[in-house]
């Protein structure tokens, strides 16, 4: 698996903000979203695994 390149466009205050919480976390903005990024994709995974479990047991 390579890398890619995101780019995007934000608002000044949403950088600012990103800023702020990367700082807390000791992370640089990009590895910030980058782990917010995974963390979302790995919520979506599990929910759609625990729905699927539930639906094959009957339990939905």
């Amino acid at each position: 698996m390579g890398t890619h390149v995101l780019s995007m466009r934000i608002d000044g205050e949403l950088m600012d903000r990103l800023r702020t919480y990367a700082a807390r976390s000791g992370m640089s903005v990009q590895d910030y979203v980058v782990r917010t990024l995974v963390r979302d994709d790995f919520d979506e995974r599990f929910k759609a695994a625990v729905d699927e479990t539930e639906k094959f047991y009957g339990l939905t």
